[in-house]
């Protein structure tokens, strides 16, 4: 008896992986996916359209403003970003597992560890100039540069806050809410930014001030939405001492998350610094920065692949459904290769054209014609490791995830970058060739990782962190 229940158990589960399973799935995956794409560039494009502004006013505004941003985002943004991801693990398996005023607590607690994160960085932004003149930057760029920093520290704080809300409604497939209010940001950011930077007087300070305001902007419109929408009334929790008893569970997996995310963002920048000690750095700065703006463009949509299949795994996990999340991470993978063939072919049609979109030199452009078939490859590394770690961040792989783009960049990719660079002599072309390594590498180890899971056993273990962890907060209260 036992064994027939088996085996048509066994039986049940292999008709659910049909092409027809796959495409409904496919389709719940594009609904997020697709508009998660539209987040993530808007908020890419308050930096764009800001020194887009800036970018009239002269070069030393220009300079300072993208020194500036670049630090703050690895010295801020990144981290924040890196810390908010851990919700997708937290939220989304407690949504799955229908513990829905957790999520809203979760979320409370977040914005808050954030915030008390975001104090020590913005001390860091204040003296950030002196710091720049320290290393040796050019000292009225990194005057200005610390200028601007100051004046971005609203911003910080924005995005700390803003990140958690985005996580809440991510995890709950309430896409709408966050393309709309994102819509209206920007278009209010261009505006603002036009007054800001030409009309105040501010000039750049406007540019970084404009950042904050729309930022601020867009946490107000979802928290509105957030309080009053019915959509959230089951995840809406009270502000309480649970808010607080979290902290510990929520730096567990956002100190791996950062990491994580961390450890790749940085490994790009350090690139881009080394491309500087090149011979002719100012070509070889310009090249690589435009193939980096290029792939950091296109990302945005493996990035919103990945939250997708992040939300998916996460609620099929935390809802004990096992072979809900492989089905979600096959159907992940089949949207990633379409994406890789279709955006691939698309930057290789166009290599010798695109280099003009950054930049009017014959010499630039030439140059990242020939870089093209290279940058093509890193959108297809891309796409694999974008959809990969949002598969990791689903399960709570975060510390596996650490590791894996320790070894991938920082054992591989990096020494590679520099010996091609520097010792082998092929320059921009050497160092774009050690990062491609870097991200072989890490696509491979994340693959391994997913194909050598055991759903069943992963399900079970979500499931049993879950109620073990409401156990003992029923505990704590009596």
């Amino acid at each position: 008896m036992e064994e027939g229940l088996l085996l048509e158990e066994r039986k049940v589960k292999k008709e659910r992986l049909t092409w027809s399973v796959i495409g409904q799935e496919v389709k719940k995956l594009c609904y997020i996916a697709a508009p998660m794409v539209a987040v993530t560039l808007s908020q890419f494009f308050l930096q764009i359209i800001s020194l887009m502004m800036v970018g009239h006013l002269g070069e030393l505004s220009l300079s300072s403003s993208a020194i500036a941003i670049s630090v703050c985002g690895v010295t801020g943004f990144s981290l924040l970003l890196g810390m908010a991801s851990a919700l997708e693990t937290l939220c989304g398996q407690s949504y799955g597992a229908q513990q829905y005023q957790k999520v809203g607590m979760q979320t409370c607690t977040a914005i808050f560890s954030l915030i008390l994160v975001c104090i020590p960085l913005s001390i860091l932004w204040v003296y950030l100039g002196k710091i720049l003149a320290l290393t040796g930057q050019d000292p009225s760029i990194a005057h200005e540069a610390g200028i601007f920093a100051r004046w971005l520290i609203p911003a910080l704080f924005a995005f700390a806050t803003l990140q958690p809300i985005i996580r809440y409604f991510q995890i709950q497939s309430l896409i709408c809410p966050m393309l709309i209010s994102s819509c209206i940001t920007i278009c209010f950011h261009i505006l603002l930014s036009w007054v800001l930077v030409y009309k105040s007087g501010l000039k750049n300070r406007g540019a970084a001030l404009s950042m904050g305001v729309s930022l601020w902007l867009n946490v107000i419109i979802l928290s509105l939405f957030m309080k009053y929408s019915s959509l959230c009334a089951k995840t809406r929790a009270p502000i309480s001492r649970e808010m607080f008893q979290g902290i510990k569970e929520f730096f567990r997996f956002a100190i791996p998350s950062v990491v994580m995310i961390c450890l790749e963002w940085w490994s790009y920048e350090i690139i881009i610094l080394s491309s500087g000690l090149l011979p002719n750095p100012k070509l070889e700065t310009s090249v690589l920065s435009v193939c980096l703006n290029t792939v950091m463009t296109l990302y945005s949509i493996p990035y919103g692949l990945g939250a997708a299949v992040s939300t998916r795994v996460s609620n099929e996990l935390g809802a004990g459904n096992s072979e809900g999340a492989r089905i979600s991470v096959i159907s992940v993978m089949l949207l990633a290769v379409t994406d890789v063939v279709i955006l691939s072919a698309a930057l290789f049609a166009v290599r010798r054209v695109f280099g003009y979109v950054f930049s009017s030199d014959k010499g630039v452009v030439d140059y990242a014609t020939n870089m093209a078939p290279l940058v093509c490859l890193s959108l297809t590394l891309d796409n694999l490791q974008g959809t990969l770690s949002g598969v990791a961040r689903g399960c709570g792989w975060q510390h596996i995830g650490a590791y894996v783009n320790l070894a991938s960049f920082y054992l591989v990719g990096i020494p590679i970058a520099l010996t091609l660079g520097f010792v082998v002599k092929l320059r921009g072309k050497g160092l774009w060739i050690g990062i491609l390594s870097g991200g072989a590498t890490q696509s491979l180890l994340l693959s391994i990782v997913t194909i050598c899971t055991n759903w069943e056993k992963l399900a079970t273990k979500t499931r049993e962190r879950l109620f073990q962890e409401n156990i003992s907060a029923d505990n704590g209260q009596m």
